[in-house]
């Protein structure tokens, strides 16, 4: 079997490409011919205008839409699909799919779309941001990993400025979840089942986000989550992803799905390689078709 793995061209920091290592070593164990393709070497029309070679799947290992949606017009199995990584990718439409399947998450209320060169001319939606949501409230930038563009507003003041100053980028409010505060469970999905799961925490920070410092333990989570984060990730149209899950005070609550979850920490934690896990599932899905 044959594959590629598509990244970004232009993002090949250690970060990233750690990841495509563990990868490369999951298909090696697997038998499978694996390949590094830039995205930035593709273009529209390669396979009509050359001899290139079509993969048996592509691992999207990137979020170039565009390039994702070509290569499925060519009939080549995507994991995930343009439609999964376009809707994780974006908070509010995340937030947005989770609401159509009723699945369980903080209130979320997406700002208002407005116009770069105009911003936001009044501010008179905010009575209704304040009044379904108390303070202290979450301010997310639609757009942004590891914990950054997240902020915490903690009453009108600082709410307004906050408005103000991201009215040229999509973002949305959420629900605070005091109960979840410093801590949320990160659990690994690949198809119908969970494959890995850390509880993260922090001691100084209301996210707990390792890259802002947070402390991971490995776990066994309970069936509630792991039936929450299963259906967090169909529900976003993903054959795998990283579900983060808040402790709200009747039950688990869907804070985020990560269409192309950095796993490095979570095989750190509990030993689990979720590349393999991943590889195993595309390798059945497309012997399957």
């Amino acid at each position: 079997m044959q594959g590629w793995i598509v990244v970004n061209g232009f993002l090949m920091t250690h970060k990233f490409s750690e990841l495509t290592d563990f990868f490369m070593r999951a298909a090696k164990e697997q038998k499978i011919r694996l390949s590094v393709v830039k995205n930035s070497d593709c273009f529209m029309g390669m396979f009509e205008n050359t001899n290139l070679e079509k993969p048996d799947f592509v691992l999207f290992w990137d979020k170039d839409l565009l390039l994702a949606k070509y290569l499925e017009s060519k009939k080549i199995p995507v994991f995930n699909s343009s439609t999964g990584i376009e809707i994780c990718d974006d908070k509010r439409m995340t937030a947005l799919r989770l609401n159509q399947k009723k699945i369980a998450q903080p209130l979320t209320i997406p700002a208002p779309m407005t116009y770069g060169n105009i911003g936001f001319s009044h501010l008179d939606f905010l009575q209704q941001i304040e009044k379904n949501i108390s303070f202290p409230m979450v301010v997310k930038e639609a757009y942004g990993s590891f914990g950054q563009q997240v902020y915490l507003v903690k009453n009108h003041e600082e709410l307004v400025k906050r408005t103000k100053k991201l009215e040229k980028v999509p973002f949305l409010y959420q629900q605070y979840i005091a109960e979840s505060k410093g801590r949320d469970l990160r659990l690994q999905v690949v198809g119908d089942q969970v494959v890995a799961a850390m509880e993260r925490s922090s001691d100084h920070d209301f996210r707990a986000n390792l890259s802002n410092g947070g402390k991971m333990t490995a776990c066994k989570p309970e069936k509630e989550a792991v039936d929450l984060a299963i259906q967090a990730c169909k529900a976003v149209k993903c054959d795998f992803a990283g579900v983060d899950l808040l402790y709200g005070p009747r039950g688990y609550l869907v804070c985020e799905v990560n269409s192309n979850a950095h796993f490095k920490n979570l095989w750190e934690c509990t030993g689990i390689d979720t590349a393999w896990h991943i590889l195993q599932y595309i390798r059945k899905k497309v012997e399957e078709t």
